[in-house]
């Protein structure tokens, strides 16, 4: 993403990951959160979507530190649903359609660990249903390269600063968002309009 960065906020902290028959989470890093944010923001049955990092420690989950790329955090989405409106596996395979998991730690010109393609499962039921979703897409060919989608045990999220949270709503017009953000926005209502998912 392009640099838009402004004075350092305080340090973010940790969440819980409270589940209940009405809401559950799920934590996806897809590249810059901007993206991913402004994405899933829009899938009907997500009820809120917060940009953040994950991977790494509370010390370093800061965008002036995570950008030197050896903090082990990814930029990541925290995803809060309601289960009876759309399941996990409908939210991975939107994931998997939204941005390309055959790049290795970047995601088009935003390259670096903090861009990897991860799937942070809280639950071995989670990891599961990742697992299967990822050998159905490889036995299908989905995509002309390996899918190279780590899973990772959540241990934390914290939420990015406040600057990151919902860019793409507040700055319509920013290069970034029309360029790489708007396209991916039109092809998720390509993709919500189907009769049903497409992988």
């Amino acid at each position: 993403m392009s640099d838009a960065r402004e004075p350092r906020a305080s340090k973010p902290s940790q969440q819980p990951f409270p589940s209940s028959p009405q809401r559950q989470f799920a934590v996806l890093a897809g590249g810059c959160f901007w993206c991913t944010q402004a994405a899933f923001q829009n899938v009907p049955g997500v009820l809120r979507v917060v940009a953040g990092y994950t991977g790494g420690s509370a010390e370093t989950a800061t965008y002036e530190a995570v950008c030197r790329k050896d903090t082990g955090h990814a930029e990541a989405v925290c995803i809060e649903f309601d289960p009876q409106r759309i399941t996990f596996q409908r939210l991975l395979e939107l994931f998997f359609e939204l941005h390309d998991p055959t790049q290795y730690h970047r995601q088009g010109a935003d390259v670096g660990p903090q861009y990897r393609s991860a799937i942070f499962y809280a639950t071995p039921e989670q990891r599961q249903q990742a697992t299967e979703v990822i050998e159905r897409l490889t036995a299908e060919k989905k995509f002309p390269a390996p899918i190279v989608t780590t899973l990772e045990p959540l241990e934390s999220f914290y939420p990015a600063e406040q600057y990151h949270q919902d860019f793409a709503r507040r700055h319509p017009d920013h290069p970034y968002v029309r360029a790489v953000i708007r396209p991916k926005l039109e092809k998720l209502q390509h993709l919500l309009t189907r009769a049903r998912p497409p992988i």
